[in-house]
């Protein structure tokens, strides 16, 4: 099959939703060209606003770094160390390889070692999901420490599948209040940074390609700890809609922001306060991450009859929302 668009070289990958083929160099500027209508088009930043890229040591992360020290933007990496065993250390060293290869500046934030928080201890310790615990986690520190570094927004790596799966589950509970925030930009607002997704028109099999072209080194494993996950589920029922109708996940996602994310969204207004222990905005006296860090903190609960942990009893009161709280998860990649 010959490029669609030079029409004279040999297609090294078909992109079906736009019933298109690519040789290699027209393939990386369809990338670049998507990756920049997106910025452009929601006025995610500046030419001169330098971007906090948060990185795993995943292609969609790396990609989007790469694209956009590319495009000639101050990008900057952020990983996490989740303190996941046989995964983690690997992660942090593909990022690290990355900046020393492109001379880019990388800051890392452990998250066991200075906060007491290893995903794989704290999710067996608390008996929360390992990816509740790492979402919450992640949203806190992408606002802490972008504003410790003087950072007004931040890119995560989600692609066109994250944001379909995402969209389809939250539909699929009608959660009216995460419909309302799933849009490519979340804005800047009471002590909270901007969030945005410029990899949002690209597929995740585009994010391989364009990795391998550029000979990124990335992770290929999954994240051990999101066995199970129901976004891997609702990626997999996407996937055989998309393999018998092409373009199937872009009119879900880009239909529901053009005709219906807005009518989900909440205008109601929410008193914040600075926590009273780290001074990040919530509406509680502690954010939903001080409190994990204090449950984590207790002693280790016993266990009662039938194997499961004696809880101590609730009031009724549900708890309070934060901003961490109250996002969707973020895919294992992001």
């Amino acid at each position: 099959m010959r490029c669609t668009k030079c029409r004279g070289q040999e297609a090294c990958l078909e992109v079906r939703r736009h019933n298109a083929a690519f040789c290699e160099a027209c393939f990386l500027e369809f990338f670049r060209d998507q990756v920049a209508r997106a910025i452009e088009r929601h006025k995610m930043f500046r030419r001169d606003e330098p971007v906090l890229v948060a990185v795993s040591g995943g292609k969609d992360s790396l990609a989007l770094w790469d694209v956009l020290l590319d495009l000639g933007y101050d990008a900057t990496g952020f990983y996490i160390g989740l303190g996941i065993p046989g995964y983690s250390e690997p992660s942090r060293e593909k990022c690290e390889a990355f900046a020393a290869q492109r001379g880019a500046r990388l800051i890392v934030t452990d998250l066991e070692s200075e906060y007491g928080l290893g995903i794989a201890a704290t999710a067996q310790r608390t008996m929360r999901t390992p990816c509740s615990a790492c979402g919450l986690s992640k949203r806190y520190l992408f606002n802490k420490v972008a504003q410790e570094h003087g950072f007004r927004v931040v890119a995560t790596g989600h692609n066109l599948d994250d944001e379909a799966a995402t969209l389809f589950g939250n539909v699929l509970r009608w959660q009216t209040g995460y419909l309302g925030r799933q849009a490519p930009v979340l804005a800047e607002e009471d002590g909270f940074i901007r969030k945005v997704k410029p990899l949002y028109r690209l597929a995740e099999r585009e994010m391989a390609a364009y990795c391998v072209l550029r000979g990124i080194d990335y992770i290929v494993d999954e994240c051990p700890m999101s066995k199970g996950a129901k976004s891997l589920l609702f990626k997999d029922v996407l996937n055989q809609l998309e393999a018998v109708s092409p373009g199937t996940k872009q009119s879900f996602l880009f239909g529901f922001l053009e005709k219906a994310q807005p009518l989900f969204e909440e205008h109601e207004e929410v008193e914040l306060r600075p926590c009273g222990q780290c001074g990040q905005p919530t509406t509680a006296e502690l954010c939903a991450f001080c409190r994990l860090r204090a449950e984590v903190a207790q002693p280790k609960r016993r266990r009662g009859r039938g194997g499961k942990a004696a809880r101590a009893p609730r009031d009724g009161t549900p708890e309070p929302a934060t901003a961490a709280s109250a996002l969707p998860l973020v895919s294992p990649e992001s």
